[in-house]
């Protein structure tokens, strides 16, 4: 699975189903994950991950140190599945996709991340999985960080 987290003082997700746009998550303090999904992944990731996004100090203290965590500040995760992670545009003009896994296998993993992080006590909102999405934010700091679980897709 790959990850790309943004800290955010704010943000949304606004996806176009049925052509009506419609906002299905939106958050304050937090952090925004734009979520891939490749072949070998699995539960054991999409768990893993989820625990080593919600307890990765990337949150100032007292100090002004980035030394809390999401559980810590007590913030919400936006997830948005992203399958475009999986990209490959080393040859040619147009990239390809097949990195990427199918539908329902990134769909399941994808529901998968969110329950965990649900389970965890984390506010989770969320996008619509193969929707159109219009993603709107805040970066706060700005921090952009990307997390792997696995080498096979590199």
């Amino acid at each position: 699975m790959r990850a790309v987290l943004q800290r955010v003082s704010s943000a949304s997700v606004t996806a176009h189903v049925d052509s009506e746009p419609k906002i299905t998550g939106k958050i304050e303090r937090g952090l925004v994950v734009l979520l891939g999904v490749t072949h070998a992944d699995t539960e054991a990731d999409a768990d893993a991950l989820v625990d080593k996004i919600i307890h990765l100090r990337i949150f100032s203290d007292e100090n002004g140190k980035m030394n809390r965590g999401l559980i810590d500040v007590k913030g919400a995760l936006l997830v948005v599945s992203q399958f475009t992670l999986y990209g490959d545009s080393r040859k040619g003009r147009r990239p390809s996709f097949d990195l990427a896994a199918p539908a329902a296998t990134a769909r399941a993993l994808y529901e998968r991340f969110v329950a965990t992080a649900r389970a965890r006590s984390v506010p989770v909102e969320t996008g619509v999985f193969q929707a159109h999405m219009e993603v709107s934010l805040v970066n706060d700091g700005p921090v952009t960080l990307i997390l792997e679980t696995s080498e096979s897709a590199r």
